[in-house]
């Protein structure tokens, strides 16, 4: 399999889900900019959405969006327990998290990545700190769904490192910080943050 991806993006999240799982996937870096592949293709001709991620399976079919590609991988490998027993609560309560990140979180990003105006950072700022605080308070195990690792603690991972990125101010969630930290500890997260180039 092939993952398409750019350093640090939301590809980030099934890119760390596949080392998690033990996968053997191949990385094909995108600029999103200019919606080329290092080769000087065309990444439209992949995926006409010009986004990332796109997983390009063994069929050579594409998948894209960031749920359906993570579900994919960790699906991959039921042992990794990536994913909760579907049809039980926690699979529920996953699937919430994630379409809180991808529906109201991620997109709150967007004026800190594409040149948003001070007025629309400013108000991206106010609505970044409503979430992470709820966020913070829901943090009460090792992980989203308690002493389990899943799909969901990848891209609450990556996300928070756009905190960084975006100067927002973190200092007060000591559990979302401990989260992270621990999160960067586990080797599947550094191979994969330094296969994007994103370790000092």
């Amino acid at each position: 399999m092939k993952l398409y991806y750019s350093p640090g993006a939301c590809s980030l999240w099934p890119h760390i889900v596949a080392r998690e799982a033990g996968l053997d996937v191949a990385l094909c870096k995108v600029n999103l900019k200019s919606h080329q592949l290092e080769d000087g293709s065309n990444f439209f001709d992949i995926n006409p959405k010009g986004s990332v991620p796109a997983l390009q399976l063994e069929t050579g079919e594409i998948l894209t969006e960031g749920l359906a590609v993570a579900q994919f991988l960790a699906e991959q490998n039921p042992a990794a327990n990536l994913m909760p027993e579907p049809g039980s609560m926690a699979y529920y309560r996953l699937l919430e998290w994630v379409n809180f990140f991808s529906s109201e979180v991620h997109k709150s990003f967007v004026p800190f990545f594409w040149q948003g105006s001070d007025a629309e950072k400013a108000a991206a700022m106010e609505t970044l700190h409503k979430y992470f605080s709820y966020i913070e308070k829901q943090l009460t195990g090792d992980y989203l769904l308690g002493n389990q690792l899943s799909i969901a603690d990848a891209y609450l991972f990556v996300i928070d490192r756009w905190n960084g990125v975006s100067g927002v101010d973190t200092s007060a969630w000591r559990n979302l910080t401990a989260f992270s930290e621990r999160l960067a500890e586990r080797p599947a997260v550094h191979d994969a943050l330094k296969a994007e180039g994103l370790l000092d």
